[in-house]
């Protein structure tokens, strides 16, 4: 909960404030809820109270006209359930209040005016949890005894707080558990649910209808068609594009529609690989994005729904290792078996194990780092696949110089369908770094 102190511009005529403003709030440290409802309550005579209510969404309250004393009572499970704060409201003071806390108020004067924004629409099904307002644990101290307050008989009969069933935290929600971001994200995010597509298929919009998105807060979306290659191909074309982007803009709207934050995953083939502004340097989140085959395609129209989402972290990254079939898995196997290998040696980029995607993830999520485009690698320097393939061979008691170097154009020589790739692949992390994220240097001996 926060308490917020806004300027009021005042003079004879009366006064001015900015109620809501999102680039000054949110720079402040407010989170930037997304409301979408404004409600207002007239109140017509001093001492009329309002009970505690703790609903699904979060509010912003504050007074437009009058006095009143606010009372919140933490009604969300954990340590501080039952802590109670109160505050002076006048038309300098607004206070931001998380779902699960309980929200109440005791008007000081006459024709007091309270608002509220809210990050939900208001629905008759919805599921409030109530306190009494009398309740002697919680012992809020009601300026004007509630004998001689206004109350509802609603509010009156609500139950103590040792009758309370505390709220719950909101739900994330991660979609696609069998990739090697999905698998990641289980040792960051234990508490989420995790579903395959038997359980919500995001390329079948009966099923994306069906399910029950009202439960989470978070929605990670770690599913993707990744065949790069495949995609060249008019089935496959078809396949990249239904759950690339078309899935994903069904996605995108159900989380709009819930006001849940979504998480996404892109990537580096969203460039055409010749560096950041056509210049050879990594690339940042800002740069035009100029994809080469239908893969890179696919992945920049999902980035596009994404971004129609208010609440939305969008994490591109670049060749990625984890659990499974992956490049240094594939050179490790080749270096015991005695295979020397052809690998490419113009395409540069770093490597990012699964790992430290999902723990870039916890982090954002964590630290409610402002919405956005994160670029997220492994640390160190760039290099391409064929020195990472070297370093797996002397890793492994071999001669990096069993490793033969080839170009792009001779390894896709007689190879059938091959997607263009992206010569410069490496991703400028300074703005996940800026809010306190940094990447580990990768070893091909921990991965």
């Amino acid at each position: 909960m926060l308490v917020v102190d806004l300027e009021v511009h005042g003079d004879g005529r009366g006064w001015f404030k900015e109620n809501w403003q999102r680039a000054k709030m949110t720079a402040a440290g407010l989170p930037d809820f997304g409301p979408v409802q404004h409600s207002v309550a007239y109140n017509g005579s001093r001492g009329v109270t309002r009970g505690v209510h703790a609903e699904p969404w979060d509010k912003f309250v504050s007074i437009v006209h009058g006095r009143a004393f606010g009372a919140w009572v933490d009604l969300r499970e954990g340590p501080t359930f039952g802590a109670v704060h109160t505050e002076q409201l006048d038309e300098g003071t607004a206070v931001f209040v998380p779902r699960g806390v309980g929200n109440s108020y005791q008007v000081l004067e006459d024709d007091t005016v309270y608002s509220y924004l809210v990050n939900d629409h208001w629905r008759p099904d919805a599921a409030y949890t109530m306190l009494n307002l009398a309740d002697e644990k919680a012992g809020i101290p009601w300026p004007i005894p509630l004998a001689e307050a206004t109350l509802s008989e609603k509010d009156q009969a609500h139950p103590p707080l040792r009758d309370v069933v505390p709220v719950t935290a909101p739900r994330t929600l991660v979609i696609g558990r069998s990739g090697q971001v999905g698998q990641a994200l289980a040792e960051f995010f234990p508490e989420a649910d995790f579903v395959g597509r038997g359980e919500l298929d995001l390329a079948d919009p009966e099923s994306v209808a069906s399910f029950d998105l009202s439960r989470y807060a978070v929605v990670i979306n770690a599913a993707a068609h990744t065949a790069v290659d495949a995609a060249e191909t008019p089935d496959g074309r078809r396949d990249a594009w239904a759950v690339n982007a078309s899935a994903v803009a069904r996605l995108a709207e159900a989380a709009r529609e819930h006001g849940a934050l979504l998480i996404h995953y892109s990537t580096d083939y969203v460039f055409d690989g010749t560096g950041g502004s056509g210049v050879d340097r990594a690339y940042r989140e800002d740069d035009p994005i100029a994809p080469l085959g239908v893969y890179g395609q696919s992945k920049a129209a999902g980035e596009a729904a994404v971004r129609s989402v208010p609440r939305h972290y969008l994490l591109r990254t670049s060749w990625v290792v984890g659990e499974g079939t992956n490049f240094v898995a594939t050179m490790r196997s080749l270096a015991r078996r005695g295979v020397s290998p052809t690998v490419i040696d113009d395409q540069v980029g770093r490597l990012t194990p699964a790992r430290e995607i999902a723990r870039a993830t916890r982090h954002l999520v964590d630290a409610a780092a402002p919405f956005g485009t994160y670029h997220v690698t492994g640390g160190g320097a760039a290099r391409s696949w064929y020195d990472i393939a070297r370093e797996v061979f002397s890793a492994n008691g071999r001669d990096g110089e069993d490793v033969v170097a080839v170009s792009t154009e001779e390894y896709a020589a007689g190879r059938g369908p091959t997607a263009p790739r992206p010569a410069l692949s490496t991703l400028d992390t300074a703005r996940i770094e800026s809010v306190g994220f940094h990447p580990h240097p990768v070893d091909v001996l921990d991965l």
